[in-house]
Protein backbone atom coordinates (compact mmCIF):
# COMPACT_ATOMS: atom_id res chain seq x y z
CA UNK A 1 0.00 0.00 0.00
CA UNK A 2 1.01 3.28 -0.79
CA UNK A 3 1.20 5.92 2.00
CA UNK A 4 -0.18 9.54 1.50
CA UNK A 5 0.61 12.76 2.43
CA UNK A 6 -0.73 13.86 5.38
CA UNK A 7 -1.50 17.44 4.24
CA UNK A 8 -2.40 18.71 -0.04
CA UNK A 9 0.98 20.05 -2.08
CA UNK A 10 1.64 20.63 -5.30
CA UNK A 11 4.62 20.53 -6.96
CA UNK A 12 6.50 20.61 -11.11
CA UNK A 13 9.25 17.74 -11.40
CA UNK A 14 12.25 19.05 -13.71
CA UNK A 15 12.43 18.17 -17.28
CA UNK A 16 13.84 14.92 -17.84
CA UNK A 17 12.38 13.56 -14.30
CA UNK A 18 9.22 11.19 -14.53
CA UNK A 19 6.69 9.68 -12.03
CA UNK A 20 6.74 6.28 -11.04
CA UNK A 21 3.93 4.39 -8.43
CA UNK A 22 6.04 3.43 -5.26
CA UNK A 23 4.72 0.11 -5.32
CA UNK A 24 6.77 -0.20 -8.48
CA UNK A 25 10.29 0.75 -6.87
CA UNK A 26 9.53 -1.40 -3.52
CA UNK A 27 9.48 2.14 -1.76
CA UNK A 28 5.97 1.59 -0.13
CA UNK A 29 6.22 3.88 2.72
CA UNK A 30 7.13 6.61 -0.16
CA UNK A 31 3.81 8.70 -1.15
CA UNK A 32 5.64 9.86 -4.39
CA UNK A 33 8.65 8.65 -6.58
CA UNK A 34 10.21 10.13 -9.07
CA UNK A 35 13.45 8.48 -11.46
CA UNK A 36 15.93 10.44 -13.60
CA UNK A 37 16.81 7.83 -16.16
CA UNK A 38 18.62 6.44 -17.49
CA UNK A 39 20.19 4.06 -14.76
CA UNK A 40 24.53 3.46 -14.30
CA UNK A 41 25.87 1.11 -12.46
CA UNK A 42 22.46 -0.52 -11.69
CA UNK A 43 20.83 2.74 -10.29
CA UNK A 44 18.45 5.25 -11.08
CA UNK A 45 18.74 8.95 -9.29
CA UNK A 46 15.53 9.27 -7.20
CA UNK A 47 13.10 12.04 -5.29
CA UNK A 48 10.91 10.56 -2.76
CA UNK A 49 8.24 12.78 -1.07
CA UNK A 50 6.78 10.95 2.50
CA UNK A 51 5.10 13.09 5.69
CA UNK A 52 3.21 12.95 8.59
CA UNK A 53 1.23 14.81 11.27
CA UNK A 54 3.29 15.93 13.89
CA UNK A 55 2.74 18.70 16.64
CA UNK A 56 4.04 21.91 15.42
CA UNK A 57 6.52 22.42 17.82
CA UNK A 58 8.25 19.43 16.73
CA UNK A 59 12.35 19.58 16.54
CA UNK A 60 13.01 18.69 13.22
CA UNK A 61 16.45 18.06 14.10
CA UNK A 62 14.95 14.95 16.66
CA UNK A 63 12.94 13.69 12.69
CA UNK A 64 16.21 14.04 11.24
CA UNK A 65 18.04 11.83 13.79
CA UNK A 66 15.47 9.26 13.54
CA UNK A 67 15.21 9.53 9.84
CA UNK A 68 18.88 8.67 9.85
CA UNK A 69 18.93 6.26 11.92
CA UNK A 70 16.29 3.65 10.46
CA UNK A 71 18.44 4.35 7.05
CA UNK A 72 21.44 3.01 9.16
CA UNK A 73 19.08 0.02 10.09
CA UNK A 74 19.13 -0.77 6.59
CA UNK A 75 23.09 0.93 5.86
CA UNK A 76 25.16 0.38 8.75
CA UNK A 77 28.25 2.03 7.09
CA UNK A 78 25.74 5.27 6.18
CA UNK A 79 27.41 8.25 7.52
CA UNK A 80 25.74 12.04 8.47
CA UNK A 81 27.52 14.86 6.62
CA UNK A 82 26.51 18.44 6.51
CA UNK A 83 22.74 19.72 8.60
CA UNK A 84 21.49 23.05 8.16
CA UNK A 85 18.46 24.73 9.52
CA UNK A 86 16.31 26.89 7.78
CA UNK A 87 12.95 28.36 6.86
CA UNK A 88 11.56 30.18 9.44
CA UNK A 89 9.18 29.56 12.79
CA UNK A 90 5.66 29.02 10.80
CA UNK A 91 8.26 27.15 7.79
CA UNK A 92 10.92 25.68 9.03
CA UNK A 93 13.14 23.74 7.37
CA UNK A 94 16.37 21.11 7.70
CA UNK A 95 18.42 19.38 5.49
CA UNK A 96 20.99 17.21 5.97
CA UNK A 97 22.97 14.74 3.70
CA UNK A 98 24.03 11.39 3.83
CA UNK A 99 26.29 8.49 3.05
CA UNK A 100 26.42 4.85 2.48
CA UNK A 101 26.67 2.20 0.27
CA UNK A 102 24.52 -0.37 -1.09
CA UNK A 103 25.34 -3.80 -3.02
CA UNK A 104 23.95 -2.76 -6.49
CA UNK A 105 25.07 -5.94 -9.69
CA UNK A 106 27.38 -6.84 -7.16
CA UNK A 107 29.06 -4.40 -6.22
CA UNK A 108 29.36 -2.01 -3.40
CA UNK A 109 28.45 1.55 -4.72
CA UNK A 110 28.53 5.06 -3.32
CA UNK A 111 25.62 6.28 -2.60
CA UNK A 112 24.53 10.25 -1.67
CA UNK A 113 21.31 11.26 0.12
CA UNK A 114 20.17 14.73 0.09
CA UNK A 115 17.39 14.42 2.84
CA UNK A 116 15.30 17.95 3.46
CA UNK A 117 12.45 18.31 6.17
CA UNK A 118 9.61 21.05 5.67
CA UNK A 119 6.98 21.69 8.00
CA UNK A 120 3.91 22.72 6.46
CA UNK A 121 0.52 23.69 7.57
CA UNK A 122 -2.93 22.46 6.09
CA UNK A 123 -3.95 25.19 4.10
CA UNK A 124 -7.49 23.54 4.46
CA UNK A 125 -7.21 22.98 8.25
CA UNK A 126 -4.62 25.07 10.23
CA UNK A 127 -4.99 22.82 12.75
CA UNK A 128 -3.01 20.08 11.04
CA UNK A 129 0.52 20.48 10.44
CA UNK A 130 2.73 17.97 8.85
CA UNK A 131 6.51 17.32 8.46
CA UNK A 132 7.42 16.25 4.83
CA UNK A 133 10.50 14.36 4.24
CA UNK A 134 11.52 15.18 0.33
CA UNK A 135 14.89 12.95 -0.44
CA UNK A 136 17.36 12.68 -3.48
CA UNK A 137 19.19 9.58 -3.76
CA UNK A 138 21.51 9.26 -6.51
CA UNK A 139 25.19 7.47 -6.78
CA UNK A 140 28.57 9.42 -5.70
CA UNK A 141 29.50 10.55 -9.06
CA UNK A 142 25.70 10.85 -10.03
CA UNK A 143 24.99 13.62 -7.29
CA UNK A 144 26.12 17.09 -8.92
CA UNK A 145 24.17 16.06 -12.24
CA UNK A 146 21.19 15.81 -10.49
CA UNK A 147 21.34 18.14 -7.19
CA UNK A 148 20.60 21.57 -9.40
CA UNK A 149 17.13 19.46 -10.72
CA UNK A 150 16.38 18.63 -6.71
CA UNK A 151 16.65 22.40 -5.76
CA UNK A 152 14.84 23.95 -8.41
CA UNK A 153 12.17 20.90 -7.63
CA UNK A 154 12.02 21.99 -4.08
CA UNK A 155 11.64 25.48 -4.86
CA UNK A 156 8.04 24.48 -6.53
CA UNK A 157 6.67 23.18 -3.17
CA UNK A 158 3.78 24.96 -2.16
CA UNK A 159 1.26 23.95 0.18
CA UNK A 160 -2.07 23.46 -2.38
CA UNK A 161 -4.36 25.96 -1.51
CA UNK A 162 -8.24 25.79 -0.04
CA UNK A 163 -10.81 26.39 -2.57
Amino acid sequence: MVAALPVPIQFSLPEGWQSVPPHEVNADEAAFVALRPPARKGFTPNITISGSLHPSDVELTQLADAAFERLRRGAPDAQLGRRKEAGSATGPGLTQAVRLSLLLDGEPRQVVQLQVFLGIRDTRNASRYAVLQLVLSALAEQFDEVVGDFQKFLSTIRPEEAR
